[in-house]
């Protein structure tokens, strides 16, 4: 059963605090709620609901208020049940006329909510509040600004720069777990290259080049790569044999 609400904006004066003075009209739940066109939606709210059948349901204000309510303060569906009771202001923009230390619902009531009020409500919603605005704005723009001199300071605005790189793990793929075996192989394959490049110049001195067993390490790190799920144990023995390669060749360096 629904019983609609009193027509008519609450004012933020005549909320009745127990405990002595008055809201503040400066809180921004106070300007939240005279934007909202509470009272254009209700009926479409109300034709979801029986008016002489079950229990009395909750108002459209206390369904759509709640609902912003909990995604503005980012909090579970009891934590926000818990902050209205606490909060005069909050009850107030849920359109309760006086301050009450008792919750005005169950947290079980936001499952109603969401299933009662729409996307596509929502959107609409979202639509009537903005577009006062945007015309507010549009009113309030100096008719004396010349059209040549927005197009010239729309030219000024400096271009698009820079690349963004955009992934499930909000990182580039590029960027690999430090103790990744690939690095390990990468590594010894930069040293062997050095290796080569400093044997070219002591050749004459040096008859025998320092082995490196570059194959056999090559075929090591393969033979784990290539496996579909590397057990623990075998990607750590494959991780100390890249090691032992890696400090050889850096011995032969030094």
């Amino acid at each position: 059963m629904y019983r609609r609400s009193t027509p008519g904006q609450l004012s933020f004066e005549n909320f009745y605090l127990p405990f002595g003075g008055k809201l503040s009209g400066e809180n921004r739940w106070v300007k939240l709620a005279a934007l909202i066109p509470w009272d254009e939606f209700e009926a479409e709210y109300a034709e979801q609901l029986s008016e002489d059948m079950g229990a009395p349901a909750k108002s459209f204000r206390m369904a759509l208020g709640s609902l912003i309510i909990k995604e503005r303060l980012g909090t579970s569906d009891a934590e926000t049940v818990e902050q209205i009771r606490e909060n005069p202001y909050l009850q107030f923009f849920l359109g309760l006329s006086e301050y009450s230390d008792s919750a005005p619902f169950e947290s079980s009531m936001f499952v109603h909510f969401r299933k009662r009020l729409t996307l596509e409500l929502v959107g609409r919603i979202n639509e009537a509040v903005v577009l006062p605005c945007q015309e507010q704005s549009k009113s309030e723009t100096p008719a004396n600004v010349d059209a040549s001199e927005q197009d010239d300071n729309d030219d000024d605005e400096p271009p698009n720069q820079g690349q963004l790189l955009l992934d499930a793990s909000c990182a580039p793929s590029d960027i690999r777990y430090p103790t990744d075996l690939s690095l390990l192989n990468e590594a010894r394959e930069a040293t062997e290259d050095i290796i080569d490049l400093l044997y070219e110049q002591v050749r004459t001195a040096m008859p025998n080049k320092p082995r490196t067993y570059r194959q056999e390490a090559r075929q090591a790190y393969l033979s784990v790569t290539k496996q579909r799920k590397a057990q623990g144990k075998t990607m750590r023995k494959a991780i100390r044999k890249q090691l032992s390669y890696v400090k050889r060749n850096l011995a032969h360096i030094d």
